[in-house]
């Protein structure tokens, strides 16, 4: 398990690691728009530049997760980034959900490896 979780971390560090620098310097050529709503969406998030923060924080949770120092923490970071992409595509654009399913699927190999970091918030609390 210690050697699968540590070639999750790293893979799911350089897919966000890169993806994220994506969004600053567009390397990757991304084709054409989509067309209807999944268009409509991108084009809002890339009009208001909420790509870049999320960009940010992609490269922020890649770098950690590649450097393996804070790891727990990227993996807080990269949740929400992370459901928010597999929302889309099954919503949206299910034909490329491909890759954020894999993602998905690293990021709960990385989890179960750092679970102890995480295990005061599966605690019930009780007001007193």
């Amino acid at each position: 398990m210690r050697i699968a979780a540590l070639v999750a971390r790293i893979l799911l560090g350089l897919i966000f690691f890169v993806f994220g620098l994506n969004m600053f310097f567009n390397f990757i050529p991304m084709g054409p728009m989509p067309t209807g709503p999944a268009g409509s969406f991108l084009g809002v998030l890339a009009a208001t530049h909420y790509t870049l923060a999320v960009g940010a924080v992609m490269v922020t949770s890649g770098a950690l997760l590649l450097i393996g120092r804070f790891v727990p923490l990227a993996l807080v970071l990269l949740g929400p980034v992370l459901v928010n992409i597999l929302i889309f595509h099954l919503l949206m654009a299910r034909s490329a959900i491909g890759l954020g399913l894999f993602a998905a699927l690293l990021w709960f190999v990385v989890f179960a490896r750092h679970r102890a970091a995480f295990a005061a918030i599966f605690q019930p609390r009780f007001r007193d």
